[in-house]
């Protein structure tokens, strides 16, 4: 049977103009209409966020579903686990109720709680949980505290293991505020320059994690100072390599493997960051 005669005529109109010169003038109301949908449902979360959240930088927020076993899939790979084990570190973090209850009474006793939301939400920092769970490092260095989320985060890893110690770094007097009791306990907090504290840093390091000025020349810089602290085997991540090249770089010249986790925050006008990160 003649396959044109039975194709409905609008199918064939629409063939017809897709490829003649109308196309690009067809075509507009239906890429107007996508763009019009995406716009909408950004600018809905966005009214959403203003009123509901306080917080303007170092943004909080949930993962999608899919997500979380992206993450869960990325920590095996780089960590060499089975998948169940690293979806189960991801589930231990989410279930940790007196982590959650802590970082909710330091915030609502802080004097920045104006700008910060009480509600707990991990995003991406449940991998680095995940990771330190895994690989249960003995010295892990973070710079750029802040209000002390991710530390929290990564001493209640190094908790959880019953070994290890965290140092951070932020040049803010009054970083670390979330920071107290068991979790202080396995942490360091240093302020300063972290180019002026790595290079004092006596213990070596098995984990570190860039997360302070995202320049990326002092990404470099900083990757260039923590490099003779190294234990062997470390693991380097960067909170930045959603928007620089510098961690990937760094390990290629050092011989490394790079991976990269892309986030995806659920119901969030704010598009996500990542988790880079360069292992032996």
């Amino acid at each position: 049977m003649d396959s044109f005669r039975t194709t409905p005529p609008t199918v064939r109109v629409r063939r017809r103009v897709a490829s003649s010169r109308l196309a690009p003038v067809a075509a507009l109301p239906v890429r107007l209409t996508q763009v019009a949908r995406h716009d909408a449902r950004v600018l809905r979360l966005s009214a959403r966020w203003l009123v509901a959240s306080r917080e303007h930088t170092n943004l909080t927020y949930d993962l999608t579903e899919l997500n979380l076993d992206q993450l869960a899939w990325f920590v095996a790979s780089a960590a060499g686990l089975p998948i169940a084990r690293a979806r189960g570190y991801l589930r231990e973090l989410e279930q940790d109720d007196d982590l959650r209850r802590h970082v909710d009474h330091r915030t609502a006793a802080s004097t920045r709680r104006g700008i910060a939301d009480r509600k707990v939400r991990y995003g991406r920092r449940l991998g680095w949980y995940a990771l330190a769970r895994a690989l249960r490092p003995g010295h892990v260095v973070e710079t750029g505290t802040d209000k002390g989320l991710g530390s929290c985060v990564l001493a209640a890893a190094l908790l959880r293991n019953g070994a290890g110690q965290l140092t951070t770094i932020d040049t803010n007097p009054q970083a670390g505020y979330l920071v107290t009791g068991r979790y202080r306990e396995v942490t360091d907090l240093r302020i300063g320059s972290s180019l002026a504290v790595l290079p004092q840093l006596t213990t070596p390091v098995d984990m570190f994690l860039h997360d302070s000025d995202h320049a990326p020349e002092y990404e470099r810089a900083e990757l260039r100072a923590v490099a003779e602290r190294l234990a062997a085997g470390a693991i380097v991540m960067s909170d930045n390599a959603d928007v620089t090249d510098e961690l990937a770089r760094w390990a290629e010249a050092t011989g490394r493997r790079f991976l990269y986790f892309a986030e995806r925050p659920a119901d969030h006008w704010f598009p996500g960051g990542g988790i880079g990160i360069a292992v032996d």
